[in-house]
């Protein structure tokens, strides 16, 4: 089993981390105790700029959950079919190889299920497995990376396309002005990513999978979520996130990759899901590691914002382009999401 490709596709829409902050003061100025509460945030995410479904001007016009949701379905499948695409051109496969479809998104809904939109628009095989996917938040993309490689474990001469979409601004709730939903909306970004996850059977290359575990931590439901209600997805974000991936990362980890006779100083590649400053500062930290070892988590921070399940994958692109470790190198992806809970991938490039 391997990561035969893997691309990001955007919405064609870019904004600095100041235009998107001059935009929701109009919004929110007057609402808020401390009015620099709203510059306080976005200057401290760490976020540079993101890609939005729209324009920033056209989301006022956005205020029902159904427009909002109509966005979604448009644009996920615009973007979706990008990143599959590119995805499959870089493992150097088409369309009519592909044997399962993995689609998943935490910020709209459809039924039809986008996988099953975009087989008939991109032409895929009709026979392709759908397993369209709703609630795994940031750690879908880790998860679903697992999900594929059970699937071409089973059928190793097979093919498997993993493709997350969110958009998070089409999740922005304008009457909220609690600490959670100003964070949200100073750090999440749009985008999408695809995992193209071969067979050992298929000739293409790409690091393998050896092994993926889950671990939901108890007690932790309320940690990361939604609220949802007749304006939408309302962002439910603890502080305390921060504080549960310190507690139990670090082990999680090691008895993981013990399983596999090795220690955290075997793994040369570190492919860590870009929560936010605190949730990176943590997962580095717990994990003795330094900032240089996971500069590519850091560097999407910065260029795209969270992007929820595509997130870990965008980081998971940049080390494949452009950071490729050596042959041989073993390597952990990890996400967290809603659960709360945990994924861990171990490669071996």
């Amino acid at each position: 089993m391997k990561i035969a490709g893997v691309a990001g596709a955007f919405p064609p829409y870019y904004f600095t981390q100041q235009e998107v902050f001059e935009e929701l003061k109009k919004f929110w100025e007057k609402s808020l105790p401390t009015p620099d509460l709203i510059a306080r945030f976005h200057s401290r995410v760490g976020v540079q700029g993101r890609y939005f479904s729209r324009p920033l001007k056209d989301y006022a016009a956005l205020d029902t959950w159904g427009k909002v949701n109509d966005v979604w379905i448009e644009v996920s499948q615009e973007i979706g079919e990008k990143a599959t695409r590119q995805a499959l051109m870089r493992a150097g496969l088409s369309t009519q190889d592909v044997s399962a479809l993995i689609f998943a998104s935490v910020t709209g809904i459809a039924s039809p299920s986008i996988d099953a939109r975009l087989i008939q628009r991109m032409g895929l095989p009709p026979t392709t497995r759908r397993t369209p996917i709703f609630g795994l938040g940031c750690v879908a993309g880790a998860s679903g990376i697992a999900q594929a490689a059970d699937y071409v474990r089973a059928y190793p001469d097979r093919v498997a396309v993993l493709l997350t979409v969110e958009l998070c601004s089409l999740t922005w709730q304008r009457n909220d002005v609690s600490i959670a939903n100003l964070i949200a909306s100073s750090l999440f970004g749009d985008g999408a990513a695809a995992v193209v996850v071969a067979g050992s059977d298929v000739p293409a290359a790409g690091p393998a999978i050896i092994d993926a575990v889950t671990n939901l931590y108890p007690d932790t439901e309320d940690a990361m979520g939604w609220n949802i209600s007749e304006e939408g997805f309302r962002i439910v974000l603890s502080p305390d996130v921060p504080l549960i991936i310190r507690k139990y990362l670090a082990h999680d980890v090691d008895a993981f990759i013990a399983q596999h006779q090795l220690t955290r100083a075997d793994i040369g590649s570190w492919i860590l899901h870009t929560g936010g400053p605190k949730v990176l500062e943590a997962m580095a930290s717990s994990l003795g590691i330094s900032c240089g070892a996971c500069e590519a988590s850091w560097e999407s921070l910065r260029r795209m914002g969270n992007l929820s399940s595509a997130s870990v994958l965008m980081v998971l692109e940049d080390v494949m382009l452009n950071r490729r470790p050596k042959p041989g190198t073993w390597g952990v992806l990890a996400a967290a999401g809603p659960g709360f809970c945990s994924q861990l991938v171990l490669l071996r490039w």
